[in-house]
């Protein structure tokens, strides 16, 4: 009898592991936030020529892994540090977008995407699907033309804020002491952003956001907005994560919560499993129902992620953990990739209804950048400039407008 259930415990497993496969096969994933772009700048200059992106050690992302984990589209986030903001955030941003737009488009697995369109035109191709999503506000500048030019290089997502604060969006995080507000958590610049993104047909990402910004977020913006790569407050809280109220506020957007893997946002403690992971995925569901999850596992992001779920291959645990829980294959197709889709049509449709909306020409007051090193583009004046001569510059200039002066009176004093 021992025999007999040990055996039909080792079918069923087996059984449940197979069917887990075949879902995230037939329905590949579509994932929310991987942060390799940032570990090729750490590990290797962003120097792909020196790489092999097929098998890559000290990482969890790789072409072979992705393959295994069955990930259709991948957004890769294009981060860089908090403390490039007043500095040379956009420089770096742009350096990020080169190498992640290098790598989907120099390795022939990769196939670079910037619509709903040519995402499943891609999964039709069997490539790996990349969208970038720009990972912290503090990137633009506070600039709706440098938005602009980022969507143009093919950014279709961006989170409004980091681990600091912009001068018009609020982060949850309270490390960096910059840009401090009180009541005011999205400025009217912020919504400027909002706005402008809604135009573009960019998604609008809360990750990283606190509370009160992503929930005037989800007030103003006309699209519906994701939180990337966030998990369950009640769960686990850490302000990282989303409480059930926002949850309740995201489900009336029509948005997406991707459930983030990194173990301190999963159990609270630097060592989790797949079964803290799942408490989660199920939390979530009896708030707002699977229609509103997917996924955005953060790896490369963190150091630390779930027994079992240390890289991109490794997804189908987590399906088969939620069909042990009873999940439908319905409910984990949405969250393996309709959900996104769904999302990502939505706001492509705001920005076909706001066509006729010109560029927006908002520009933030410069008492709130506060930043010295921002240049004022204006002609400078030729009193102040004067003013700003040396003495014996000024003596000199004085000298030569007197000759000017005495040489054109002779000149009109000639005959003829």
């Amino acid at each position: 009898a021992l025999l007999a259930f040990s055996l039909c415990r080792f079918i069923s497993g087996y059984s449940e592991k197979e069917r887990a496969h075949n879902l995230t096969y037939k329905y590949p994933l579509i994932d929310g936030h991987n942060d390799i772009a940032l570990q090729l700048r750490i590990l290797h200059n962003n120097k792909l020529s020196k790489i092999n992106l097929t098998h890559l050690n000290k990482v969890a992302t790789d072409i072979s892994r992705l393959r295994a984990g069955h990930v259709q589209t991948q957004m890769f986030a294009v981060y860089v540090l908090c403390g490039a903001q007043q500095m040379d955030a956009v420089r770096l941003t742009l350096e990020q977008i080169d190498v992640v737009r290098r790598m989907c488009t120099e390795f022939p697995d990769f196939e670079l995407v910037t619509s709903t369109q040519e995402l499943r035109a891609s999964a039709m191709n069997k490539k790996i699907a990349c969208l970038i999503s720009i990972e912290g506000g503090h990137s633009i500048d506070s600039s709706l033309p440098a938005l602009r030019m980022f969507y143009l290089l093919g950014v279709r997502s961006m989170s409004l804020t980091h681990s600091c604060n912009t001068p018009w969006a609020e982060s949850s995080s309270t490390f960096y002491d910059v840009f401090i507000r009180h009541n005011n958590s999205l400025t009217t610049f912020g919504k400027a952003v909002v706005d402008e993104m809604n135009r573009l047909g960019m998604i609008v990402d809360i990750s990283h956001t606190s509370w009160g910004t992503a929930s005037a977020v989800l007030k103003h913006s006309k699209a519906p907005v994701i939180f990337s790569h966030s998990s369950s407050y009640t769960i686990c809280n850490h302000s990282r994560n989303v409480p059930d109220w926002l949850l309740h506020e995201l489900k009336k957007n029509r948005g997406l919560i991707m459930v983030n893997f990194y173990s301190p946002f999963v159990s609270c403690k630097s060592e989790a499993n797949v079964f803290h992971l799942a408490d989660h995925f199920d939390h979530i569901k009896r708030v707002i129902g699977a229609e509103s999850i997917g996924i955005g596992g953060d790896f490369d992001g963190g150091n630390s992620f779930p027994e079992g779920l240390e890289d991109v291959s490794k997804y189908p645990v987590i399906i088969q953990e939620l069909l042990k829980r009873n999940w439908t294959e319905d409910e984990l197709a949405n969250v393996l990739r309709r959900n996104f889709l769904r999302v990502f049509e939505e706001v492509e449709g705001v920005r076909d209804y706001l066509r006729w909306k010109k560029p927006s020409e908002e520009e933030i007051p410069l008492q709130e950048v506060e930043n010295p090193c921002r240049s004022v583009l204006q002609r400078p004046s030729l009193r102040k400039l004067s003013s700003n001569q040396s003495p014996s510059l000024r003596v000199e200039g004085s000298l030569s407008l007197l000759y000017l002066g005495l040489v054109l009176l002779f000149s009109l004093s000639l005959p003829g």
